[in-house]
């Protein structure tokens, strides 16, 4: 990505490795919120908020997202939650 200061919804899906509609779930339930465009309202995403989200998920430290990593072979399926992120 460039050096935007904030992202659209499917370009921050992208970058985390998750889908628009994922990124939609969380904001609506309150777990990942998204800024609103002031003239459109749409979602749109601060870099320094995904990159720290990222992190988090590739070091496995997303106790406060309420995703479920891949699926394994096993039949056990860890969930794991989301926490809110809010704007600075």
């Amino acid at each position: 990505m460039n050096n935007k200061k904030f992202y659209t919804i499917k370009e921050a899906a992208e970058f985390l490795g998750v889908t628009p509609l994922t990124l939609r779930n969380w904001d609506k339930n309150g777990k990942f919120l998204a800024g609103r465009h002031p003239i459109s309202n749409y979602r749109i995403y601060k870099m320094e908020h995904l990159e720290t989200l990222l992190k988090e998920i590739d070091s496995g430290d997303i106790h406060h997202l309420k995703i479920s990593k891949p699926k394994q072979k096993s039949k056990t399926v860890k969930k794991l939650k989301v926490r809110l992120i809010e704007d600075d």
